[in-house]
């Protein structure tokens, strides 16, 4: 009788413990990257193409895995010839098309509905090249539709891109990212 009641409770609450794995899958047509580098003559504005996103994660864990991979060729800032140069001389489009950010833990709590903040630690790739990085971000999530939003700092020469500095037009060696991811969530 009691194996029976143990197989029961455990029935009943299956469907709980599951609803913690989840998927956030990223729709590429509605999240963008956006960029802000700050230089003596002006602010330069850009944003870049998700190419895919996948997210899974654990509620209960603290397990995240999965990659957010931006497609390196479509920065546009408003400039065809300052685009082409950061595509061929910063950002070696040739040779390295995409950027991408692979999440491995976070810090903090992701609430089955409304809003969280979390620290999601992982790896950003930049040039082919692997680099440890904690990003603060945002949640909401309502039904099925969710959304994860970041800001955070990518120090570019520090991490081996050419700092695009020209004469007396000079750039900082950080660019300012807002990222915004839209799609669904499933179990």
């Amino acid at each position: 009788m009691k194996c029976l009641a143990v197989v029961a409770l455990a029935l009943i609450f299956a469907p709980a413990v599951l609803a913690q794995h989840q998927t956030f899958a990223v729709n590429s047509d509605a999240s963008e990257v956006k960029m802000k580098l700050n230089t003596t003559h002006e602010v330069v504005d850009g944003t870049f193409h998700i190419q895919f996103g996948s997210i899974n994660f654990d509620r209960t864990a603290s397990n995240i895995s999965g990659v957010v991979i931006v497609a390196a060729g479509s920065g546009k800032t408003g400039n065809d010839s300052r685009d082409k140069k950061m595509n061929k001389d910063l950002l070696k489009v040739d040779q390295f098309a995409t950027v991408s950010f692979a999440p491995k833990a976070y810090n903090g709590t992701i609430a089955a509905s409304g809003d969280s903040t979390i620290q999601v630690s992982g790896v950003f790739t930049l040039l082919g090249t692997a680099h440890d990085l904690t990003i603060p971000m945002q949640i909401h999530i309502d039904g099925s539709k969710a959304t994860a939003r970041a800001q955070f700092v990518v120090p570019y020469v520090q991490w081996g891109l050419k700092n695009p500095n020209f004469l007396i037009w000079k750039a900082d060696n950080d660019v300012a990212i807002d990222l915004n991811l839209v799609g669904q969530v499933s179990n």
